[in-house]
Parts: C-alpha cells; sequence; structure tokens
C-alpha cells in the first residue's frame, strides 16, 4: 500500500491554515488541534491533529507527552490522524526557543538525539521526522523529509517503495523512498521496536546526502518525534526527548 505521508503534505497545510495556539506550560493537557507549548524552555509539543475533527488530547510533561484522548479513526490505505510530537527547530513559523536551527549542513559539527517511547495498542507508527530544505526555512514545506519508524503497528506502511536495507548506528533498517507530492521522503523502518536509543541525526542525513537526495548546502530546520495514529493510541507516549545540534 501507498499510505503515509499525504500526512506530511497534509499537516503543513493545516499547519499554514491555522497558527499555533499561544504557549503554555508542561503538566497540562491540551486538546485545540494545533495547540502547543514549550517544555524545558527548549522544545515545543504540539497536538497537531490535522487529519480528523475527532478529538484528541495530549498530556505534557516537563520531558515529553502522552495522548490522553484519540477518538478518530482513518483506513490504513489513507492518510493518518495526527502527528503528536516534540521537536527542536522551526514547524510551520513556530520555532522552538533559543534554536541554532535552521542550521546549514556543512556547518553541523554534531546533531545527537535521545528518545523514549512507551507504547499501547492500536494502528500507528512511533516516527522521528527529521527536515531539512535547500534554504533556512522557518514556515512552509521542507523540500526533504528523513522518518525514522521506531515502530510500526497495523497494516500501515512508508510511502513510496523499499530501496535496500542499510546500517546505521550499528542498527539494521529497511529503506523507502518516495515523495508525497509536497516533498521527498526516505524512510528507515526498524525490523523490531526500539523504545529506547541515544543516536547521531548526523549520520541519517550523511546517509541521505549519500544517496544524492541534499547536499551540504542544505539546511536542517527541525527534529521532531511523536506518532502517527490511524486509530487507538490512547498511552502512547514520548516520556523523554532530547535533541542538539552545534555547529
Amino acid at each position: 500500500m501507498r499510505i503515509r505521508h499525504l500526512s506530511a503534505a497534509l499537516l503543513v497545510a493545516a499547519g499554514v491554515a491555522v497558527a499555533p495556539a499561544a504557549p503554555a506550560q508542561a503538566d497540562v493537557t491540551i486538546c485545540d488541534q494545533y495547540g502547543s507549548t514549550t517544555i524545558q524552555g527548549r522544545y515545543v509539543v504540539q497536538n497537531n491533529r490535522w487529519g480528523t475533527s475527532a478529538t484528541q488530547c495530549i498530556y505534557v510533561t516537563s520531558t515529553g507527552f502522552r495522548i490522553t484522548q484519540q477518538q478518530g479513526s482513518a483506513p490504513t490505505n489513507g492518510a493518518p490522524l495526527s502527528y503528536p510530537s516534540v521537536f527542536l527547530g522551526c514547524h510551520y513559523g513556530n520555532c522552538s526557543p533559543g534554536s541554532t536551527l535552521p542550521m546549514q549542513v556543512s556547518r553541523i559539527r554534531s546533531a545527537t538525539s535521545s528518545i523514549n517511547y512507551r507504547y499501547v495498542g492500536g494502528t500507528y507508527n512511533a516516527s522521528y521526522d527529521i527536515w531539512l530544505d535547500p534554504t533556512p526555512k522557518t514556515n512552509g514545506v521542507n523540500q526533504m523529509e528523513i522518518m525514522i519508524w521506531f515502530n510500526r503497528q497495523g497494516s500501515i506502511q512508508p510511502i513510496g517503495s523499499v530501496v535496500g536495507t542499510t546500517t546505521i548506528g550499528g542498527r539494521s533498517w529497511q529503506v523507502w523512498r518516495g515523495s508525497n507530492g509536497a516533498n521527498n521522503v526516505i524512510s528507515y523502518v526498524a525490523p523490531s521496536p526500539i523504545t529506547s536509543w541515544s543516536f547521531s541525526v548526523l549520520d541519517f542525513i550523511n546517509d541521505v546526502r549519500a544517496r544524492g537526495a541534499i547536499t551540504t548546502s542544505w539546511y536542517l530546520t527541525s527534529i521532531q518525534a511523536g506518532f502517527e495514529p490511524w486509530n487507538g493510541g490512547v498511552g502512547l507516549a514520548v516520556d523523554n526527548f532530547s535533541a542538539s545540534v552545534s555547529s
């Protein structure tokens, strides 16, 4: 099936159409469609319920978030309901406090991240998004999306088709490549669920560069971690998220 990154394209369109809600604080529940808040004075957590009018709520902590309500359902041969997530950088004009992003790839000395996911039943992916663009863009769609699928539950798959396998960060990945019509997507799918990992974001960027999809003149604009649910998902959580990019 060709599914999924209608999600990125529609998320983009939705993000442009509706401005993010005013920042709140951690340890709050967000049910607004595009509600967001900052945590640690460094990251943004967003509800980002772009694909449904059904209720979705997230409870935000000082280190991540948890889905507490999810009343929507979407066919698995189409786009997901949402992308509740936490990010560093800029997402459609909403930039995390004090972020060094966008940053030109040639200037990046180190880009690291650590993530702890909590999984439950339902149909969803646990996806880690890395966005890049030829310009230092802070709004609108970026031209390159790298997706790391830490977990896949149900009959869903990345956009495009399988182009091979690779090893990054000491782990094996199935690699998918395609386009959603708005941007190119390269996805790295884990053969089994990963719940916790500290890794180099730059390793994935370099692999995409080696595939000829970007050059070092491109800009890293954001690093995001969350879930794309098609149905269910109450209890899914990013318990801890951190990311750092230095030049």
